[in-house]
């Protein structure tokens, strides 16, 4: 079990064990885990990480895990001796078996365990820009959590699930209530922030949620234990940065554990232009308009929690990070480069991270030789379609103003 102690970042201070903040400052709350060193357990998917999970059972049906390999033609097209990928996705002949395609899985899972933990069985609330949204319907249908997504209207397309009907049926069909939000992501949050201070509710944290970044920090949990060491370099596309903050965090325990490396790897985050507000900040850049269109807009977050205590400022300064500005047009040959020489289709926002990739491997900031491990956060979705049937997941409302959600769901009780 994940035996812990829950700290504030900036003091250390001991807190409840289901916080979601600091009560004396902005900082994060981490979990300072009682096994100091990782042994992976016989249990499936993500599960076999519990030692560093902030959770004392599993949901044996949510099985998604990374999958780490050695890449051979994306490394050979960039020169690069030991690039390493880890897959999040749909990709059954590797081994990645992510239901939604996306390592949000690796969030929602532990999230849900952690909320029934809880036993006041509170409806969640979530807001996502779709993946995120898509992850945590997959769960609600396995165990029957109530839960509410609130999503941005033309994210609607990214809502399908491939959970069985028969799971979908028996136990949670009815638990999982979409509501279409006219505006975009941020629009979202703040009419789910309304809705989560209700009696009843309850926020599922975002960056805040110890349960979704340990979730996250199984992809360099498995990495290190596939190659026996931290990698040196850590390439991934951020919205709100909070994988950088989860990857940071898992090398801590991992350097910690001694038998890893004395050393944390090297953050290399990626944001798309010019939606890009962690890039602006670590560049020391004014931001830009925000821009309606652009090549993966869940990579948006107009708040992300860069400076707090805890947050991506500190993950990249610790580790002599770096982010990087990636074009569209840079994305979509990344993209393509990555799918023609894998041989998997990769959802948008993982190409971002390939496109930094590229640029790093340009501009000499890390040699060919260095274990660098890329994180391809989405993909198989083409390939998933071969195996299963999509559910469409549809809303049941569509508004403007939080006051219509409250309705709509008052009138729901």
């Amino acid at each position: 079990m994940g035996e812990y102690q829950l700290r504030c970042v900036s003091d250390g201070s001991v807190q409840p064990p289901y916080s979601l903040s600091c009560p004396h400052d902005s900082s994060l709350l981490r979990a300072d885990y009682q096994a100091r060193q990782i042994e992976p357990k016989n249990l499936p998917g993500i599960w076999r990480f519990l030692d560093w999970l902030p959770v004392h059972g599993i949901i044996a049906e949510a099985e998604g895990a990374p999958v780490t390999y050695k890449s051979r033609n994306l490394a050979r097209e960039l020169d690069l001796e030991n690039l390493y990928i880890s897959f999040n996705g749909y990709w059954p002949e590797r081994g990645a078996k992510m239901p939604t395609c996306s390592f949000k899985d690796l969030e929602a899972a532990p999230t849900m365990q952690r909320l029934q933990e809880r036993g006041d069985n509170p409806t969640l609330v979530v807001a996502s820009a779709g993946n995120t949204a898509r992850a945590f319907a997959h769960v609600s249908l396995i165990t029957g959590q109530p839960l509410i997504l609130f999503v941005p209207e033309k994210a609607q397309d990214r809502m399908w699930t491939a959970a069985r009907a028969s799971a979908a049926e028996s136990r949670g069909s009815g638990q999982v209530k979409l509501i279409a939000v006219q505006g975009d992501y941020y629009d979202a949050i703040s009419i789910a922030e309304k809705v989560q201070s209700l009696p009843g509710f309850a926020p599922e944290g975002g960056a805040r949620n110890i349960a979704r970044r340990d979730g996250m920090g199984s992809v360099m949990l498995d990495a290190a234990l596939a190659l026996g060491k931290i990698p040196k370099h850590y390439f991934q596309a951020v919205g709100s940065g909070t994988g950088g903050i989860s990857a940071w965090e898992a090398a801590l325990r991992l350097k910690a554990d001694g038998r890893f490396g004395s050393y944390l790897p090297r953050l290399h985050l990626a944001q798309n232009l010019p939606n890009a507000p962690i890039f602006c900040a670590w560049k020391g850049k004014e931001a830009e308009p925000v821009c309606s269109n652009m090549f993966d807009d869940v990579l948006f977050n107009r708040k992300p929690p860069y400076a707090i205590p805890g947050g991506v400022r500190d993950a990249l300064e610790e580790t002599g990070g770096e982010v990087y500005g990636v074009t569209d047009q840079q994305a979509a040959e990344a993209k393509k480069l990555f799918e023609q020489s894998e041989e998997i289709d990769i959802l948008n926002a993982p190409a971002i991270a390939v496109a930094a990739l590229e640029q790093a491997v340009a501009s000499g900031s890390i040699s060919s030789k260095d274990i660098i491990l890329l994180n391809i956060t989405g993909g198989g979705r083409a390939r998933i379609k071969e195996d299963h049937t999509l559910q469409m997941i549809r809303p049941q409302i569509t508004v403007s103003h939080w006051s219509q959600a409250v309705q709509f769901l008052e009138g729901k009780r």
